[in-house]
């Protein structure tokens, strides 16, 4: 019997090192580092998986390779989840400490990240062997195929960053997938997955798990970094992703499923027939999506949404001022944003706002656009960052001059401002905290007046709502007053 060759894959994602993450306690598995295992476990490899997402420590994956003794040891991080693709210092430290490791005992390190796709040469001089570049799954099986067969001449292969001669070698750049379809559907037998649901259950009240229907985003936002799958669109077919669903329903009792692609249902008609094909087969589920405002303008694509189960759109609104969005190539207008919101709600589909501030240009005026349209549409939730330059951007060679210190935030929360602005870092963290602030103040506004206007619906979460109005006020006064002395500083 041929003793097959063993793979251990991890990811770089350590939960606990993530402040606001871990308090949030709403974490999705790997799904990139699944795709990955479920690939290699298909053409003849023994895998196995250290879940960072839980782990206190990165030397903790000693013990896991001396419980796999594996070949090949594989970082491989989650390109689906927006959180890798922030290059946040504390994973790349860990990622490092991780190489070490392994290297020490003796297994083949290989690495795939956004994170590594950038900087290559800084992981293969902290204990990488290989680094792939871009899309992982086919150079990772071509690379270990080729490493077992015992050829040394790597040249060949597609995709590829490693040390030759005391130089540093990257080779082509490796097509990316088209047939989505043809992947095995993700590992995920390999996932703890009641660790998941526990936390979920505490903090959510349901269990989510994550699922990508596409790869790649056509559109050319210029702050948008996009290392692994690039400017392509590539879509699964609806029958492949309702095959996952019942799967997962079925094995996990699934409740709700985010599909974190960038773009989801952008391929014309796909959404509808999506839609009709769970309607076919009797299955009901609820999910969360991220799109476009342009995208959700026209009302067949917002009712076939609605009808597949989607009660939750994440837009990139980015700004209320016009001026910010064609800075940023966007291609989007502010009246899009308006008429999508209003759009989704018809339809009973929470939206949801990225907002983003600091952008270079972005005067006060274009701030106060921003509040307004924030107060004006009252979307379900909100995310508001500062603008994070990321290597491979036109964005990021706008302002790299500036970047001489600090390039990278420590975690999420960070909200760091690396580049000269309007307004000193301090000002966008305080403007993080009264939007927020304000944004509240308003949502409980609007659930006062529903309770004065139609009180034969009030229930306890509602009144909760409405009579937070006597918090968030004074609240919103409080770090109002604070933004103004910044303003005051600055000017």
């Amino acid at each position: 019997m041929i003793d097959m060759q063993r793979i251990l894959f991890t990811h770089s994602y350590f939960l606990r090192f993530d402040p606001k993450q871990w308090q949030f306690g709403q974490p999705y598995p790997p799904l990139g580092t699944l795709y990955a295992a479920a690939l290699m476990r298909k053409n003849d490899y023994r895998v196995s998986l250290f879940d960072t997402m839980f782990v206190s420590d990165p030397k903790e994956v000693e013990s896991a390779i001396e419980k796999n003794t594996p070949d090949f040891f594989v970082i491989y991080d989650d390109g689906f989840n927006y959180l890798t693709k922030m290059c946040l210092t504390n994973m790349r430290e860990a990622a490092f400490d991780m190489c070490k490791t392994a290297k020490a005992a003796g297994c083949t390190v290989i690495v795939s990240s956004s994170d590594s796709t950038d900087r290559y040469a800084e992981y293969l001089k902290e204990g990488a062997d290989f680094v792939i570049i871009g899309e992982a799954e086919h150079t990772l099986l071509e690379l270990t195929n080729h490493i077992k067969n015992e050829t040394e001449d790597y040249s060949g292969i597609m995709g590829l960053a490693y040390v030759k001669n005391e130089a540093v070698v990257k080779t082509s750049a490796r097509p990316v997938l088209k047939n989505l379809d043809s992947m095995p559907l993700p590992a995920w037998d390999l996932v703890d997955m009641e660790l998941y649901r526990d936390m979920w259950s505490k903090n959510a009240g349901y269990f989510s798990l994550n699922m990508s229907t596409t790869r790649g985003c056509p559109f050319k936002c210029n702050w948008c970094a996009k290392p692994i799958y690039g400017n392509r669109y590539n879509s699964r077919s609806p029958e492949n992703v309702v095959t996952e669903i019942k799967l997962l329903k079925e094995l996990y009792h699934i409740d709700h499923i985010w599909f974190c692609d960038d773009i989801f249902g952008l391929k014309p008609g796909w959404v509808a027939e999506f839609a009709q094909l769970l309607t076919k087969e009797n299955i009901n589920i609820r999910f969360k999506i991220q799109s476009r405002a342009d995208l959700l303008v026209h009302e067949d694509t917002v009712k076939a949404l609605a009808a597949a189960g989607c009660e939750n759109v994440w837009i990139g609104a980015e700004s209320g001022s016009q001026k910010i969005l064609d800075a940023m190539d966007k291609g989007i207008t502010v009246e899009q944003i308006r008429l999508a919101t209003l759009l989704m709600k018809e339809r009973d589909i929470k939206p949801s706002f990225f907002i983003q501030f600091g952008y270079p240009g972005e005067l006060k005026e274009d701030i106060r656009l921003t509040i307004n349209m924030i107060n004006e549409l009252l979307p379900f939730e909100i995310g508001i960052s500062v603008s994070y330059p990321l290597p491979g951007t036109s964005f990021y060679d706008k302002v790299k001059a500036d970047l001489k210190k600090k390039t990278n935030w420590t975690d999420s929360d960070e909200m760091a401002l690396m580049f000269c602005n309007t307004f000193p870092p301090s000002y966008y963290k305080q403007l993080h905290r009264y939007v927020h602030q304000n944004y509240h103040k308003h949502l409980a506004k609007n659930s006062l007046a529903k309770l004065v206007t139609d009180p034969l619906h009030v229930n306890a979460k509602s009144l909760r709502k409405a009579l937070s109005v006597f918090y968030h006020v004074p609240a919103t006064l409080i770090e109002g007053l604070r933004l103004k002395k910044l303003e005051e500083v600055q000017g």
